[in-house]
C-alpha cells in the first residue's frame, strides 16, 4: 500500500499537510503510536508514526520530536487533531528541515479506524505478496532446471523489478555482470557495505548512485566467502514486490553457489599433485597433463602467487585466494608443505594491481589479529615455473612486513633491500630490529609516546623536518625533540648515512 492510496482512502479524510520528496511513491510500513517526545530508540525506520502531540510543552518540543523519529529512518508522522487543534506551524517547519511527510487525521476520526485500515491492507497484500512469490519461486527453480544459467534468471529479475542485478563477491569478481560494467569505486563501496553492514540488506551509495546489497543464502556464513546481490537504487523505497522478487532470486543463486562450491571442491586433489609435481621437478610433460586437468593452461605465460593468511581458517583462507584466482582467469590453486596457499594464474594486464585491489577490498571484513600477505612473482613459462614459486615466497616474506592488514608485493615491487631481508631468517631480522630499535619500542610502550611513528615518517620523507611536521599535524620543534629523543635512546647519528641506514633496516625488520 502506497502513501497516496492511503490518502485517497475517502472514509477517512486524512489531510496531507507536508509531502517529502518521492513520499507519496513509498510504501506504507506497520503503524505506530506515541506519544514520547524521543521515541526514535524505540522505532525501527519504516514505520507511520501516529502521535496526539502530547509530548509538545513548546515550539522547541517539534524539533526534538521530528529529529528523533527522522534520525531512525521514520519518513512520514500523522498527527491527530481531536485533542489540540490542527498541527502548529513549528511542527511542519521541523518537518520541512528533516523531510518528514506530515498527515493531519480528522477530529470526528479515531486513530484505531487508520490503523486497522493500515493493517488489513498490509495483511491482504502480504497473502497476495507469498502467492506470487510461491509462483516466481517454481518459475525460478523450473528455468534452473531447464538448464539456464544464473547469468539469464538474473537478467529476467531484473526486467521484472526494473533494476539492474548483479551478483558479486567480496574481492569485487563479478560471478554476474550488469549491463555496465562498475567502476572501481562502486565495488569499493558495494563490497565494503556488505562486509561491514549490521543488517543486510544495506546500501552503498556512489555519489548519486544508490545499490541495494542482499546477501546471497542464509547470510549466516562467513561474510568474507559469501556472495552479494548488488541491485541499482534504494530498497527502503521500493514496492514489496520488488523485495521479495530479490530475496527470490537471492535463494536461487545459493543454490547455484552451492554447485559451483562442489565444483571447486572436486578439483581441489588434482591442484595439489599438480602442484607437487611442479615443485619436484617432475618431466614437464607430466606437469603440464596435470595442470590441464585442474583447469590450467600449461602453454600460456603464468605467474606465480603465495599467499599468507595468518590465522584465518584453512578453509575460508583456500576460499579467498581461490576467489581472487578465479578473478584473473582459470587457475590453479593448492597448499603447500608450508601451509602457504599457491595459485598460479595465467598472466594478464595490470595482474599485480587487480590482484592488490581484490585482497584489499576484504580487509574491512578481517578481524583484528587477522592478516593476508601476498606475493606474486614475474611472468614465466611452465620450465621456470619452479624460480617463479621461489620468487613468489621472496615477496610473500616481504610482505608480512608491510604492517597492514592486507599486503599484496609483485615482484617489481621487491626492492633490493626487502629482497635482501627477505633472504634472512625472521628471528635474525627481528633480534636486529630489537637490538637497534628496542629502547624506543620500550619508550612508546611504557610512556605512550609515538617515536616508532614518528621515525618511520621521518626516514619517509627524506629526513625533512618540515614535511614530516606537516606529515604529523605537528610543530616543527616537536619533531625535533622526538627525533632527538630517539637518537639518544638508540646511541644513533641520524645525519651520518651509516646510522641512518642502520636504523632504516632495522624499522623494516620490525614491521
Amino acid at each position: 500500500m502506497l502513501l497516496a492510496e492511503l490518502l485517497d482512502t475517502s472514509h477517512l479524510g486524512l489531510r496531507l499537510r507536508y509531502a517529502a520528496p518521492g513520499a507519496l511513491e513509498r510504501a506504507v510500513g506497520r503503524a505506530v503510536t506515541t506519544d514520547l517526545l524521543e521515541p526514535g530508540d524505540y522505532l525501527a525506520g519504516s514505520e507511520l508514526v501516529f502521535t496526539e502531540l502530547a509530548w509538545r510543552r513548546s515550539p522547541d518540543d517539534s524539533e526534538t520530536f521530528v529529529g528523533s523519529v527522522a534520525g531512525c529512518g521514520v519518513t512520514t508522522v500523522v498527527a491527530g487533531t481531536a485533542l489540540f487543534g490542527p498541527a502548529p506551524d513549528d511542527l511542519l517547519a521541523a518537518c520541512r528541515r528533516h523531510r518528514v511527510t506530515l498527515v493531519e487525521v480528522p477530529a470526528d476520526v479515531a486513530f484505531v479506524d487508520v490503523t486497522d485500515h493500515v493493517t488489513s491492507v498490509r495483511a491482504a497484500e502480504s497473502g497476495n505478496r507469498l502467492s506470487a512469490g510461491l509462483v516466481r519461486q517454481r518459475e525460478l527453480l523450473a528455468a534452473m532446471a531447464s538448464g539456464r544459467d544464473v547469468q539469464e534468471i538474473c537478467g529476467r529479475v531484473a526486467r521484472e523489478i526494473g533494476h539492474d542485478c548483479r551478483v558479486l563477491t567480496p574481492t569485487g569478481r563479478a560471478v554476474v555482470a550488469g549491463p555496465t560494467e562498475l567502476s572501481e569505486t562502486a565495488l569499493d563501496a558495494i563490497t565494503h557495505q556488505y562486509l561491514t553492514a549490521d543488517l543486510l540488506p544495506a546500501v552503498a551509495t556512489v555519489g548519486e548512485t544508490a545499490y541495494s546489497v542482499f546477501p546471497v543464502g542464509s547470510g549466516l556464513g562467513h561474510r568474507l566467502t559469501g556472495w552479494l546481490l548488488a541491485v541499482d537504487g534504494d530498497h527502503r523505497a521500493w514496492p514489496h514486490e520488488q523485495v521479495d522478487a530479490v530475496g527470490d532470486l537471492a535463494a536461487i543463486v545459493a543454490l547455484e553457489r552451492t554447485r559451483r562450491d562442489e565444483r571447486h571442491r572436486a578439483v581441489r586433489p588434482i591442484a595439489a599433485d599438480a602442484l607437487t609435481l611442479v615443485e619436484s621437478a617432475a618431466p614437464q610433460g607430466v606437469a603440464a597433463t596435470r595442470l590441464h586437468q585442474a583447469g590450467l593452461d600449461p602453454d600460456t605465460t603464468l605467474v606465480a602467487m603465495v599467499a599468507d593468511a595468518g590465522p584465518l581458517p584453512a578453509d575460508t583462507a583456500t576460499a579467498l585466494v581461490e576467489d581472487v584466482a578465479l578473478g584473473v582467469g582459470p587457475a590453479v590453486v593448492a597448499t603447500d608443505r608450508d601451509g602457504l596457499l599457491i595459485a598460479l594464474l595465467p598472466d594478464g594486464p595490470d595482474l599485480v594491481g587487480r590482484t592488490r585491489s581484490a585482497f584489499q577490498r576484504l580487509a574491512p571484513g578481517l578481524g583484528r589479529d587477522d592478516r593476508l600477505a601476498v606475493g606474486l612473482s614475474g611472468p614465466t613459462d611452465l620450465a621456470a615455473l619452479a624460480g617463479a614459486l621461489d620468487e613468489a615466497r621472496f615477496a610473500v616474506r616481504a610482505a608480512r612486513a608491510g604492517g597492514t592488514p592486507v599486503t599484496v608485493v609483485g615482484s617489481d615491487d621487491v626492492t633490493s633491500h626487502v629482497l635482501l631481508l627477505a633472504t634472512v631468517p625472521d628471528e635474525v631480522r627481528r633480534a636486529y630490529a630489537l637490538r637497534v630499535l628496542g629502547a624506543v619500542v620500550d619508550n612508546d610502550a611504557r610512556s605512550g609516546t609515538d617515536l616508532v611513528a614518528t621515525l618511520r615518517v621521518f626516514l619517509g620523507c627524506s629526513c625533512s623536518w618540515a614535511r614530516t611536521a606537516e606529515e604529523l599535524h605537528l610543530h616543527v620543534n616537536t619533531v625535533r625533540y622526538r627525533i632527538e629523543r630517539i637518537q639518544e635512546l638508540t646511541g644513533r647519528d641520524l645525519s651520518r648515512l651509516e646510522d641512518r641506514v642502520d636504523v632504516f633496516l632495522a624499522l623494516t625488520s620490525l614491521g
